[in-house]
């Protein structure tokens, strides 16, 4: 296996915790939408990378996507520094609030599939 310098290999015990806690949202997202390779790609959950941990990542695509807990109209300072930490390292950041994927879900899809598409033209 290729060594990657993005992976976090202190974070691991963190990120198999986190997958067992996952929220509702993550989880209706992870399975109607992100897991099997539905998306033509592969998602991992809960992985270390950089000083964070993304909620789903897509090596292939260098995209990560979060799941908040509160509306992501309101990004918070943390949000910003951690979308920021992870451009620097090639990553795309897509961000929903637990709201608009238990309530939304069809949209929240439309918006991932179509970033997979326009970042493959």
């Amino acid at each position: 296996m290729p060594h990657n310098n993005h992976y976090n290999q202190n974070l691991k015990p963190f990120a198999r915790s986190l997958r067992k806690e996952s929220t509702k949202a993550e989880i209706r997202l992870w399975c109607e939408v992100l897991s099997k390779g539905k998306t033509g790609y592969t998602f991992l959950r809960q992985r270390p990378v950089g000083n964070y941990i993304a909620d789903f990542l897509c090596k292939e695509l260098k995209l990560i996507i979060e799941v908040d807990g509160c509306s992501h109209n309101f990004k918070t300072e943390e949000d910003i520094k951690q979308d920021k930490d992870l451009e620097i390292l090639g990553f795309t950041t897509l961000r929903f609030s637990d709201e608009e994927v238990m309530k939304d879900l069809a949209n929240v899809e439309r918006v991932i599939v179509g970033w997979i598409e326009s970042s493959q033209r």
